[in-house]
């Protein structure tokens, strides 16, 4: 079962996709956000090309644990992917996610352009790894 991963975002939208069997997750790419047909439209041709069966989005929390106003956008965000998709949509809390992303590429030598343009797919990566790497029992599913 192939999985996507999603690092959402206000500009951009951060996509990974893992294997058949769910153990790796590779960087697809990055959807700049223009509207939210645009947005489903490029995210329908994703699913469809891996024959995607679920969903992972990154959840923003804070340093202290609870919810903000970039966990509500999440979940509206969540909750169109569900009615637009009818696929089950997860969340992998994500703390720092493209901080930890942007340090990976500086130590790699990657020049801040390149950086920039590919900081959300490295994202969406780690986020999907995380939830790869998580135990079954400890799945936080908003299904």
């Amino acid at each position: 079962m192939r999985i996507l991963g999603l690092d959402y975002g206000e500009k951009r939208i951060g996509v990974a996709v893992s294997d058949e069997l769910g153990i790796t997750a590779q960087g697809v790419t990055v959807i700049e956000r223009k509207n939210r047909r645009s947005d489903l439209d490029a995210l329908h041709r994703l699913i469809e090309e891996y024959a995607v069966e679920k969903v992972v989005v990154g959840y923003p929390v804070r340093m202290d644990g609870t919810k903000g106003i970039q966990c509500e956008k999440v979940d509206r965000f969540a909750r169109l992917l569900e009615e637009a998709f009818g696929l089950p949509v997860l969340f992998q809390e994500e703390l720092l996610t493209t901080k930890e992303a942007e340090e990976i590429l500086r130590t790699a030598g990657t020049g801040r352009k390149k950086r920039k343009a590919v900081v959300d797919k490295l994202a969406a990566v780690l986020i999907l790894r995380s939830y790869l790497d998580r135990p079954a029992v400890s799945s936080t599913e908003n299904t």
